[in-house]
C-alpha cells in the first residue's frame, strides 16, 4: 500500500476524496488475511488436520492458511471445508470452499453446516481442528436446533435486522437457535483438538460473539435469548418458544469438550483504525479515534458526530481526522434501500448541512454494507449545493431508509466488491480549518 500524500499538497475536493478511500483502503489491507495467518500455525498432529470455518473472510482465511501451512509443513496432511458469503470464495487446493446466503441464511448455508458436524464427529485425540471463523458465520453456517425449522429461523433472523437490535443480541438468539453454534461444533469434534483464528467484527471483540461461537463455550442461557426476543418484538413461533423455555443449554466453558482447545484474535476494528491513524499522522493530520466499538442508531451516530466535527473544527486551526469503527443498526421503518453505513452518513451529511472543510467516508469493511453492492459512501461540502439542482431532500430519504439511493443520486457511492475480510465499520471523518 502506498503512503498517503501529504495533506497539504492536496488543493481540490476530488484529491481529498481520494485521499479519504486511500485510508479506508489501508485500514482494510491492515486486517486482511494474507497478513495474518502465516506466523501463527499450530503443529501438525500425529493425525490428521481438518479445517472447518464461516464468514465473509473464511475462504481468504483458508487460501492464506493452505499457503502457509504447504510452505512451513510440506508433507503433513491438510483438508476440509469453509462456507463463505456468495461472490467472496477464493479457489483452494486442499481446502473446499462453499458460499451460501448472507445476512439471511439458506439451505446451502444449512448444508454446510451439516457437512461440518458430519466430517469432524469420526476424529480422535490424535487430530486436530483448525477453525477459521470471521464476521457473517452466524447467518452462513446456519443449521437449526430439533424442532425448529429453517424458515422460522430465516423469520426471526429477519425480524433482528430490521429491529435495530445489536449484533451482541441478535448472536445471541442465533447461538441458542442453533445445532452447531455456541460452541456445538468444537463439541462434536471432541476428542480433537481445535484451534480456532478470529476475525472480529464485533463490538467488544468478545470470542464466543464471533460468528455466534461454532467452536468456543457460551455462557449465556436460553431464557436470555427469549428475553430478547421480546424486547425487540421478534414474533416467537410456539416451536421455538418451547425449544427456548426447554433450557438446554449450550456447552459451558468448563466443559472437557474445550480443556485442550485455543483460541487465536487475528484482527480487530482497533487494528484498522490504528492503521489508518498511523497513515494519517505520517501524512500530517492529526487523528482522534472515537473507539472501535461504537453502536447504536446509525443515522442518530452520524447526527452526534456532526455535532463533535462542528466543535472540533471552531476549536483547532490545524486539519484534524476523526475515525471510528463497530457495528451501529438500523430500525427499518420504511421501504428505501441501504445499509448502516449509508444511514450513518446521511445523517451526518444533513446534519452538518453543508459545512464547510468537512469531508467524511463510511464503509463496511467487508466491502458489503448490509445487502447492497456498496462498501459504503462518502462526501464533501461541495455536494450540498447540488441538492437543490437536483431536487434531492435528504431528510425525506432518511425517512424513508433510503440512504442507498440518496447516495446514487449523487453519484457518491462506494464500490469495491468483496474484501474478503471483515472488522466492521469503518468512518473517517477529515476535517479542515474554516480559512482553507
Amino acid at each position: 500500500m502506498n503512503a498517503l500524500p501529504e495533506l497539504e499538497t492536496l488543493k481540490r475536493p476530488a484529491d481529498l476524496d481520494a485521499w479519504l478511500r486511500q485510508l479506508a483502503e489501508t485500514a482494510v489491507a491492515a486486517v486482511h488475511p494474507d497478513a495474518l495467518l502465516p506466523d501463527q500455525l499450530p503443529e501438525p498432529p500425529a493425525g490428521r488436520t481438518f479445517v472447518v470455518g464461516a464468514g465473509k473472510a473464511a475462504a481468504a482465511m483458508a487460501s492464506a492458511l493452505e499457503k502457509a501451512w504447504g510452505k512451513k509443513y510440506p508433507d503433513a496432511d491438510l483438508d476440509g471445508l469453509v462456507v463463505t458469503r456468495y461472490g467472496h470464495g477464493v479457489i483452494c487446493d486442499r481446502i473446499e470452499v462453499l458460499e451460501a446466503s448472507h445476512p439471511v441464511p439458506d439451505e446451502l448455508g444449512q448444508r454446510a453446516a451439516v457437512r461440518m458436524l458430519e466430517s469432524v464427529g469420526g476424529l480422535t485425540a490424535d487430530d486436530l481442528v483448525i477453525a477459521l471463523v470471521s464476521g457473517g458465520g452466524s447467518a452462513l453456517m446456519t443449521l437449526p436446533a430439533p424442532g425448529i425449522s429453517l424458515g422460522e429461523k430465516r423469520a426471526i433472523n429477519k425480524a433482528l435486522l430490521r429491529s435495530g437490535a445489536p449484533i451482541s443480541a441478535i448472536n445471541t438468539v442465533r447461538r441458542h437457535l442453533s445445532a452447531i453454534k455456541g460452541g456445538r461444533l468444537a463439541a462434536a469434534a471432541h476428542p480433537a483438538r481445535v484451534v480456532t483464528y478470529l476475525i472480529s467484527d464485533v463490538p467488544g471483540d468478545l470470542p464466543s460473539l464471533i460468528a455466534s461461537g461454532p467452536t468456543l463455550p457460551d455462557n449465556s442461557i436460553p431464557q436470555d435469548a427469549l428475553a430478547l426476543l421480546e424486547r425487540y418484538k421478534v414474533p416467537v413461533p410456539d416451536s421455538v418458544r418451547r425449544h427456548l423455555e426447554a433450557g438446554a443449554p449450550a456447552p459451558r466453558s468448563n466443559a472437557s469438550a474445550f480443556a485442550a482447545d485455543s483460541a487465536h484474535m487475528l484482527a480487530k476494528a482497533s487494528d484498522a483504525l490504528a492503521a489508518a491513524s498511523d497513515a494519517a499522522s505520517v501524512a500530517g493530520v492529526q487523528v482522534r479515534i472515537l473507539g472501535d466499538d461504537l453502536e447504536g442508531e446509525a443515522r442518530e451516530l452520524g447526527r452526534a458526530h456532526a455535532r463533535l466535527a462542528l466543535a472540533a473544527q471552531r476549536e483547532s486551526d490545524a486539519p484534524l481526522l476523526i475515525v471510528s469503527g463497530g457495528e451501529t443498526s438500523v430500525t427499518v421503518t420504511g421501504d428505501g434501500r441501504g445499509g448502516r453505513n449509508v444511514e450513518y452518513l446521511l445523517g451526518l451529511f444533513a446534519a452538518l448541512e453543508g459545512a464547510p472543510g468537512i469531508h467524511a467516508l463510511a464503509i463496511d469493511t467487508d466491502g458489503i454494507d448490509g445487502s447492497e453492492d456498496n462498501a459504503g459512501a462518502q462526501f464533501s461540502p461541495d455536494d450540498w449545493p447540488r441538492l437543490s439542482k437536483q431536487g434531492l431532500d435528504p431528510v425525506a430519504y432518511l425517512a424513508r431508509n433510503d440512504a442507498y439511493s440518496f447516495f446514487a443520486e449523487l453519484e457518491r457511492l462506494i464500490v469495491t466488491g468483496p474484501t474478503r475480510t471483515n472488522v466492521n465499520d469503518f468512518r473517517a471523518i477529515l476535517i479542515l480549518p474554516r480559512q482553507s
